[in-house]
């Protein structure tokens, strides 16, 4: 029983990379044991970590580690300048995005 799910795991893993590459889309997904998959959220966390949670310890309950994370994050997309993207903030560089980029409507639809 366990070979046949190793087995079926195994070509799900194949049949799903296959089907990323058929529709040009780079996978974020490594070998056994490394992290490539969770990286970037990884990187976040510990980001949030070392910007707040430590910071401000100690912290009374988790009712008050909840409010800093809401706000701590809306500060990082909405206020915080990002200097890789004009010192902008990251709500506004995406809000710009797609002002410039607005989709196109399906051909032979009626608007």
């Amino acid at each position: 029983m366990l070979q046949r799910l190793v087995e079926l795991a195994q070509y799900t893993s194949f049949a799903f990379t296959a089907q990323l590459l058929d529709a040009g889309i780079d996978a974020s997904i490594g070998t056994v044991g490394d992290a490539l998959d969770n990286a970037l959220m990884e990187s976040q966390i510990g980001l949030c970590k070392t910007e707040l949670i430590k910071p401000r310890k100690p912290w009374h309950g988790l009712a008050d580690i909840e409010l800093a994370t809401a706000e701590w994050i809306d500060w990082f997309n909405n206020q915080r300048l990002h200097t890789a993207i004009g010192d902008i903030p990251p709500h506004e560089h995406e809000t710009n995005y797609y002002a410039q980029h607005q989709p196109r409507p399906a051909a032979g639809v009626n608007a």
